[in-house]
């Protein structure tokens, strides 16, 4: 059912930038903008933002990469919180997107629609709304014929988002499903199950092809460009990063979801099957400057979750947690008032906020939990950790890992097999990137900002912009997917059953 042609490196002609074919996969730059919408505080207001300095994030980051849909190359915004590909259409107004105009737009006179629409919310309360369609999508070098996705006519969550998630938390999968075959989540899950061969999420439906080396995706975010010589991250698709062997990774399973749970029904060819909601793992514990933090006495809301479990989640910019933990961190490292969320703390004594993972720590760089110095660099705030909602049905964590977390960690996403996860289960690896010397790199940058009069050493970021693509690329054509199902129905592994933790 496969139609493949030989691909070619592919350029991101705006930036100079080089998305390119590596051995199991394909490699591809970040574009690292700054959010035209601003970073949410703990209140849910937006602030304003500029740049970054030498000690951390004081913008709402986003991190894009060109998706081109039926010709147009837009940019994205990469969310392992979510699942699903939208984009601004032209049909959106002054009014109904809150968007800059000169962003690039899907053009409706070329749309395939679905007859379906859908909507989609946000944990900062932003969202999306609009029709249903289909056409050839490519990311890297990989083209997909026929990929549903969402051409927003309303939104204030920005201009597109780009979503790593599972299938079973897409909205567009689900409202196509529902609307052409009358399914129910009440009900068994066979339609939707069969159905994300046909219109399941992009990267879902690839990993579903044998297209790639191994059903995965891999996320290396550098902590600032002015550490990195501008250079922004690296999303590696079908393997791991050039040089980083899977054997250094520690690899941990994705939480399952039972149906009362919030999860999906098992299907009736496999009874017995539980599968993952969110990219989303058991943390062993939090510790601070090497002391295990006390866990959470919160109680779930309307749950009975085992263990303590973390969001792992390039859409979000801060680390969120426990409001009675996080009280209790920034109590004890700042001077710190609970109503404003406001803890300032002095800028050249180092904390290392870290999490226990498979029994191994994977800290954040100490100059990426605080930020927005002072004029004088004698006092900083640690504002790039908040409190979050207790766990609840469809989100069981506890923590969401954000950006923060993503800068100081190689993270690899293994889908395994998307329709039963018994044979081939979900998992993420971990590989710590913290300089060993990061509390002298954090000491260093506050003298250095000292003798300056005050002010760090920083670096500004442009809005986001797509970037021109155009490859020789990989095509894979979806045909008739009777077969597929059929093959499905039997059991039949949908994926490498390489199972992630072995060299690739």
């Amino acid at each position: 059912s496969f139609v493949s042609a030989s691909p070619v490196p592919e350029m991101l002609a705006s930036s100079g930038l080089k998305a390119r074919k590596i051995p199991g996969g394909y490699s591809i730059p970040f574009k690292r903008t700054k959010s035209n919408l601003g970073r949410r505080d703990a209140g849910g207001m937006r602030r304003a933002v500029s740049g970054e300095s030498g000690l951390g994030d004081s913008s709402d980051f986003i991190y894009t990469i060109p998706v081109e849909i039926g010709g147009v190359v837009t940019a994205p915004q990469l969310d392992t919180g979510s699942s699903d590909l939208w984009v601004i259409s032209d049909a959106c107004t002054a009014s109904s997107c809150n968007v800059a105009a000169t962003e690039t737009r899907y053009t409706m006179s070329t749309f395939n629609e679905s007859g379906s629409s859908f909507t989609i919310r946000y944990g900062d309360g932003s969202g999306a709304f609009g029709p249903i369609g289909f056409d050839t999508t490519t990311v890297a070098g990989i083209a997909i014929q026929n990929q549903a996705f969402g051409a927003v006519n309303t939104t204030d969550a920005g201009s597109g988002v780009f979503g790593l998630g599972f299938p079973s938390v897409s909205q567009i999968q689900k409202a196509i499903i529902q609307d052409r075959t009358g399914w129910s989540s009440e009900t068994d899950s066979d339609d939707f199950v069969t159905g994300t061969y046909q219109y399941g999420p992009l990267l879902a439906r690839v990993a579903m092809t044998n297209a790639l080396e191994m059903p995965m995706f891999a996320v290396e975010l550098q902590r600032a460009t002015i550490d990195v010589d501008g250079q922004d991250g690296i999303l590696t698709v079908g393997t791991l990063p050039e040089g980083v062997d899977n054997s250094s990774l520690t690899w941990v399973p994705v939480r399952l979801y039972k149906p009362d749970e919030g999860g999906l029904r098992a299907p009736s060819f496999a009874p017995d099957e539980v599968y993952p909601l969110n990219w989303e793992i058991d943390i062993d514990g939090v510790f601070l400057d090497g002391e295990r933090i006390a866990d959470s006495s919160i109680p779930p809301n309307g749950v009975n979750p085992s263990g303590i479990s973390a969001l792992v989640d390039t859409g979000n910019s801060l680390l969120r947690g426990p409001y009675d933990v996080v009280d209790d961190i920034l109590s004890s490292v700042a001077n710190y008032d609970p109503v404003t969320n406001l803890a300032i703390l002095p800028c050249d004594v180092p904390h290392t906020l870290a999490f226990q993972i498979g029994g191994k720590m994977f800290p954040v760089d100490p100059r990426d939990f605080i930020g927005e110095p002072s004029e004088d660099a004698l006092t900083c705030v640690a504002n790039k950790l908040v409190a979050s909602d207790p766990p609840h049905l469809t989100s069981l964590f506890r923590w969401s890992l954000g950006d923060p977390f993503m800068k100081s960690n190689l993270v690899a996403f293994y889908y395994g097999n998307l329709t039963h996860p018994s044979v081939d289960p979900p998992r993420i690896g971990f590989l710590s990137t913290v300089p060993s010397n990061a509390d002298i790199l954090l000491e260093q940058a506050v003298a250095d900002a000292k003798a300056n009069g005050g002010t760090f050493d920083s670096t500004s970021v442009a809005a986001p912009t797509a970037s021109a693509a155009t490859a020789t690329k990989i095509t894979v054509s979806f045909g008739a997917a009777s077969a597929t199902q059929t093959s499905l129905a039997a059991g039949a592994a949908s994926t490498d059953s390489n199972d992630g933790s072995s060299g690739s």
